[in-house]
């Protein structure tokens, strides 16, 4: 337990603040403060011990801390999102709104599942598993942006240009011949052999590059069809906790993937570690670039 955390928050508390501050110069003012002071003192000593080791101020504490780290999240998880927005394609985005209103689709299906009588109403904010499906969007969102970036990343740089230049650096330094102690040849070799170690790094990069790119593309249709089988089951199974656990299971599934994203912040300058997810479900349809 981090007691010094809870005995901080106890003494910036603005209301204590404010009487320690006005206790201490009513104490100066009274011509002995050598009397008053330590009295003071002491009293706020007392106070910050009750209310630091207090456990329901310490919760209180920990909640705050908390909820300062969730909307940091939020705030850096909507800068992407918008980032993001601004950047796919309208073949993305139109590929997006559609899982968006399925998802959506599941949503009343659930909320009609639990009620009947609700068929056609529009589904309270706090319906089911919002943030659950959210997430589910956040991450097919942040898919199609990694494979849009990936594809950028290829179309700048051509595999076929780098290996063609390692076969005429491999040319060259063929032609040098055996290796020799002569100063000048050193130099050129050892040019020629870094900048042959340099065209081997890119070549691999790139065609790391493309196989994570096939890998998005396959991970970016098996979470859509995760989406359009969770429908399914909404329709068939009247069971909206089990509806419920199914979004959360998909979620889960979806680890490795995020993690793979993370990994590929080379092409997509995005930092994704620990971030809430978006309101999604809730936004206004995205305006699809002509």
């Amino acid at each position: 337990m981090n007691l010094g955390k809870y005995l901080k928050s106890a003494f910036l508390n603005r209301w204590n603040l404010l009487l320690f501050l006005g206790a201490s110069g009513l104490a100066f003012l009274s011509g002995r403060p050598d009397v008053f002071w330590p009295l003071v003192i002491a009293a706020e000593v007392g106070y910050l011990g009750l209310l630091g080791t207090h456990p329901k101020f310490q919760r209180y504490v920990d909640a705050q801390a908390a909820k300062l780290t969730r909307d940091v999240g939020t705030a850096r998880a909507e800068e992407g999102l918008l980032r993001i927005l601004r950047a796919l394609p309208a073949r993305s985005l139109e590929r997006y709104e559609s899982l968006r209103a399925r998802c959506l689709e599941l949503r009343q299906l659930a909320l009609e599942i639990k009620d009947p009588g609700a068929a056609g109403a529009p589904p309270p904010l706090d319906s089911i598993q919002l943030q659950g499906l959210d997430r589910l969007l956040w991450i097919f969102l942040r898919l199609l942006y990694t494979h849009h970036s990936l594809e950028r990343f290829l179309e700048t740089t051509s595999g076929d240009e780098i290996g063609e230049e390692i076969e005429r650096l491999e040319a060259r330094l063929r032609a040098l011949g055996p290796a020799s102690d002569a100063p000048q040849q050193q130099r050129v070799r050892k040019a020629l052999e870094d900048n042959l170690a340099t065209c081997k790094a890119r070549l691999e990069n790139h065609e790391k590059a493309r196989s994570n790119c096939d890998l998005v593309a396959l991970e970016i249709d098996r979470l859509e069809n995760k989406i359009r089988s969770l429908s399914e089951i909404a329709v068939n199974r009247h069971e909206p906790d089990f509806i419920t656990s199914q979004v959360d299971e998909v979620a889960t599934s979806m680890v490795s993937t995020e993690k793979t994203m993370s990994e590929l912040r080379f092409a997509t300058g995005l930092e994704l570690a620990d971030e809430e997810a978006p309101e999604l479900l809730r936004r206004d349809k995205v305006h699809v670039k002509e």
